[in-house]
């Protein structure tokens, strides 16, 4: 199943329980038995109704893609964290959290889910019909609190370093909360889930159009449970990242960092003006020129996360968007109950379900691409088959460029001869990355 609870209940796609009537086998003879009937009616409904259609055909390998790559990515990225002691940062720890309870849906409900989808049709009996959709709640909840307790901590960090100091330990302890607030807020899913079959004419005959739906004792309780699940896994956590990310940027993109020294300003002009003092009281240059070198660094690193971060937010948002609307609109508001069109209204929920786990698989790709340290462990892990000499090899070679990249900055600068040079070379050695396009148009020294 996708998220249960917010996927199309299947008694709202479902084939009307006269459809027997319907298809009433006019050309058999009165002295056909009751079983030969049955058997031809259930033929009649997988062929027609249950088998794959085209479009559903390019749905089953969408499926598989994601399946791989969330499978084989965020194992990776748990791997890289695992094996490596640089890694093991709070935001990180955080993202094991995250590419862990990724993997747990990847392997236990999107299996399931995509025979759902294609057959309409619950073949894994009473107990996993409360096991399947209760992992699968308690993972879209430690997924959104787990993105939220990064935002946080990252605002933490930027925006008022003084407050809270985030350690390893806080952080491990953090996922445990996280987990077992999820576990027990994603109770009542457990208990209101049961199967039945949409085909009363069906029953005893085959297991086909059984499904697995709530089943709650009263209207009102389902349209209050889905508005506050909608509430807490989706729009609140969202508003309140959207809320700290922004302050973020504007405290990396346009502002100081709170803690650094003011040589590093926006716009970087300040650093002129800060080394024609020192050069001024005859002060000595090259302890300032290292603590610049660290502040450029840091705030470069800061923005990288930063900016990695807020794409990951960005695609939880809008693969998680589509199934959070169509769940308010059946479950809350029954827009679904009486439609027509219930082929267009099921294929909508089908590719929303699968948005749903394209973001397990996305965010792999997102580490890949923006973040350096992930990228190289992913290479690593890819190049491992090609013997352990090269590995080696290779490690050595990585570690090489990483400290000659850490000494680069102040190599040089120390080398320089004078205060007006050292801004100037930091700018166009160091800030071309993080100012170009301000360096274009604002540089007047």
């Amino acid at each position: 199943m996708a998220i249960p609870g917010t996927r199309a209940a299947p008694e709202d796609l479902r084939l009307d329980s006269n459809v027997s009537v319907s298809m009433s086998p006019t050309t058999n003879t009165s002295a056909q038995s009751t079983a030969d009937y049955d058997d031809e009616f259930i033929r009649y409904l997988w062929g027609e109704y249950l088998y794959p259609k085209e479009y559903e055909w390019v749905l089953i390998a969408a499926y598989i893609a994601v399946f791989v790559v969330a499978l084989v990515g965020n194992v990776l990225v748990c791997v890289a964290v695992w094996k490596n002691h640089h890694m093991r940062t709070v935001t990180n720890y955080f993202i094991v959290n995250l590419s862990f309870a990724d993997v747990l849906v990847t392997i236990i409900c999107l299996p399931a889910s995509l025979v759902v989808d294609i057959t309409e049709t619950w073949f894994f009996g009473q107990i996993f019909c409360k096991v399947i959709p209760y992992l699968q709640t308690v993972s879209v909840s430690v997924s959104v609190l787990t993105l939220s307790c990064i935002a946080l901590d990252r605002w933490y960090a930027i925006c008022h370093p003084l407050m809270f100091k985030s350690t390893a330990k806080r952080a491990r302890n953090s996922i445990i909360i996280i987990w077992i607030v999820s576990c027990v807020l994603m109770t009542p899913q457990a208990i209101v889930m049961e199967c039945s079959i949409m085909v009363p004419e069906l029953v005893n005959k085959t297991i086909l159009f059984t499904v697995c739906d709530e089943h709650w004792g009263d209207t009102v309780y389902p349209k209050v449970y889905h508005i506050c699940f909608f509430i807490v896994t989706y729009m609140g956590p969202l508003c309140l990242m959207i809320l700290a990310y922004f302050q973020i940027f504007r405290k990396l993109w346009c502002r100081q960092i709170p803690g650094t020294s003011s040589v590093v300003q926006r716009k970087w002009k300040p650093l002129a003006l800060q080394c024609s003092s020192q050069r001024a009281a005859g002060l000595q240059t090259k302890p300032r020129i290292n603590a610049v070198a660290a502040e450029i660094k840091q705030i470069r690193a800061r923005r990288k996360t930063a900016r990695m971060l807020m794409v990951v937010l960005f695609f939880f948002a809008v693969c998680y968007l589509p199934i959070s609307i169509l769940n308010v609109l059946k479950r809350v508001f029954g827009m679904f109950d009486n439609i027509d069109d219930r082929a267009t209204v099921y294929a909508w929920f089908m590719f929303s379900h699968w948005l749903v786990y394209a973001n397990s698989a996305a965010n792999p790709i997102i580490y890949n691409f923006l973040s350096g340290k992930f990228r190289e462990e992913f290479k690593a892990a890819f190049s491992c088959s090609f013997g352990t000499g090269q590995q080696r090899e290779e490690g050595l070679r990585r570690g090489r460029a990483s400290t000659e990249s850490r000494k680069s900055l102040t190599t040089q600068i120390c080398h320089l001869d004078n205060p007006s040079k050292i801004s100037e070379q930091v700018v166009l050695t160091s800030l071309n990355t993080l100012q170009g396009s301000h360096l274009a148009s604002n540089r007047n020294w």
